[in-house]
């Protein structure tokens, strides 16, 4: 029933649409053609659509309420004026001969003269009184700038002996060796020169090892002292590769030494000495003021050292004159940082002569007396004779009264005279021990004899 009536309005709609599209396809063609004619004629607005798919020379504009997309026109070629010509037209270019100057006789006078006009003034120009305005670095000025510098660093071999000998500190890796020998020489056993010579050795060995470390450590605070800016890594005669090699070189076979050649007790204090020098006492002067017992330490292990170098065991003995070397340390370098306190503050170190200035004359007073009480126990512990203390009591008075005077005063001269005192004071004061050593047979006498054996102690039956 309907089946028919659809097909019918169907049909209809069809028809419809036909005609429609047949009245309109004659403007279509005709539109057509007037937009292809419009695009031959102004071939740049044309449509391109090759570029769809990489969209980066593209872009959309609204015009008339309508999106047209349009490729972003091509910068016109720069056009070289040796190819800025039209083809279709041909150029003539007639080649002109070239036209050789005659030189005449007049000319050659006029160029003469004004040769000759243009050498006087330059002449006068010379010998004028004007000076020119030239700044002229003087040789101070010169050196200063070259010091600021950066430069290639190169190893002076001649000079090399005297920068490790600074590098050591070979004053006072002197007298380490000295208070090692007078502890070597205290000890109550027969002398043997060659282990002397070989403990030393080692001790020396020793001392430049934790001193060139030292100095590696400190190269950017030594530069702001008056008292250490001329050292060797300061000054960049070697590199502190240079002084790390020298350290190695000098600490493995002085540890050796003594630990093979002499007995693995020295060797250990040997090894502690370094160890205590520079990775305790060094960080410490930045830190706190006890890097100054921390120092004290240090230095009395050397004459520990030589005694257990020749008896192969710590006695107290060899506390007696390490308590010398720990006592004297005091008022001898806080009587040299009192004159220094600026260049340690300089630096940064934290010295009792900077941040307590009161203890700082106190320790030293307490530790000069100090020298007087230890002088009296040598012959207690059987170390020395009772003449030592006698013989010995001046110069520890003497230095016990510079030592009240800059307790008292704290001035720069006290300071100066307690320094110099204790300069002379400490290897007098061993001289004196090792004279007043108390001879071996006193000290056989002095020993109780051993009990006798069990066999022998059971009288014989009849």
């Amino acid at each position: 029933m309907y089946k028919t009536q659809c097909r019918r309005l169907s049909g209809l709609i069809g028809v419809s649409v036909k005609q429609k599209l047949v009245g309109t396809l004659p403007q279509c063609t005709q539109t057509a053609r007037s937009v292809c004619q419009l695009h031959r004629s102004d071939p740049s607005s044309r449509l391109t659509y090759q570029h769809l798919s990489i969209l980066r020379r593209q872009y959309v504009a609204k015009n008339n309420s309508e999106l047209h997309q349009r490729a972003v026109p091509k910068r016109a070629p720069v056009i070289a004026f040796a190819d800025e010509r039209d083809d279709s037209v041909e150029r003539q270019v007639q080649r002109l001969q070239t036209i050789e100057p005659v030189v005449t006789e007049e000319m050659s006078t006029l160029t003469e003269d004004a040769a000759s006009q243009k050498s006087s003034v330059s002449g006068m120009e010379a010998t004028s009184d004007e000076t020119p305005h030239v700044q002229v670095e003087t040789e101070e000025a010169r050196q200063a700038r070259q010091d600021r510098q950066w430069k290639q660093l190169k190893v002076n071999w001649a000079e090399l002996p005297e920068v490790y000998t600074r590098l050591a500190k070979m004053k006072l890796t002197a007298l380490v060796v000295t208070t090692a020998a007078a502890g070597f020489a205290m000890a109550p056993v027969p002398f043997d020169p060659v282990i002397f010579l070989v403990s030393c050795l080692g001790t020396g060995l020793a001392s430049c090892t934790a001193n060139s470390i030292n100095q590696y450590f400190e190269v950017p605070f030594d530069s702001n002292m008056n008292r250490t800016k001329n050292r060797p890594l300061v000054r960049g005669q070697i590199s502190p590769l240079h002084a790390v090699s020298f350290a190695v070189a000098c600490g493995i076979p002085g540890v050796a030494l003594l630990s093979l050649a002499v007995n693995p007790l020295t060797g250990f204090l040997g090894a502690l000495n370094i160890f205590l020098y520079t990775c305790c006492y060094t960080p410490l002067k930045r830190l706190t003021i006890l890097n100054t017992w921390v120092g004290a330490v240090v230095g009395a292990i050397p004459p520990i050292m030589g005694w257990t170098a020749a008896t192969g065991c710590l006695d107290a003995g060899a506390l007696v004159l390490g308590g010398f070397l720990y006592s004297w340390q005091f008022p001898h370098f806080n009587a040299l940082s009192w004159n220094l306190k600026e260049d340690y503050s300089r630096g940064g170190y934290r010295m009792m002569s900077v941040t307590h200035p009161g203890m700082c004359r106190r320790v030293a007073l307490r530790h000069s007396l100090a020298l007087v009480g230890l002088s009296s126990a040598a012959p207690v512990l059987d170390v020395t004779s009772w003449t030592f203390p006698v013989i010995s009591l001046p110069i520890n008075l003497y230095i016990s009264y510079l030592a009240f005077r800059f307790y008292r005063e704290g001035s720069r001269s006290s300071a100066r005279k307690l320094f110099f005192c204790s300069l002379w004071h400490l290897p007098m004061l061993l001289l004196l021990a090792l004279t007043c050593k108390k001879p071996q047979k006193d000290r056989r006498e002095a020993a109780p004899l051993p009990p006798p054996p069990a066999s022998l102690a059971v009288a014989p039956q009849s």
